[in-house]
């Protein structure tokens, strides 16, 4: 059973992985933008679409990390 589990944990850690990478790359992405850097001209800081998506990535990320990792 343990095993299984285990197996579980890694896969589900390889998709967090790929999902932390996609919104990081898909941030990346939308903070090129004309409309986000006319954004980030005016208020002097990345847009909120922006923010959230490398945070939801970073955090995927780390916890994608922890799952694979965790012995």
């Amino acid at each position: 059973m343990a095993r299984n589990s285990t197996a579980t944990m890694k896969i589900i850690g390889v998709a967090l992985l790929v999902v932390g990478l996609g919104l990081g790359y898909w941030g990346y992405q939308i903070s090129g933008s004309i409309a986000s850097q006319l954004s980030e001209t005016v208020t002097g800081s990345p847009s909120d679409k922006v923010m959230s998506l490398y945070i939801g990535g970073a955090a995927s990320f780390v916890v994608a990390l922890l799952l694979l990792f965790k012995k």
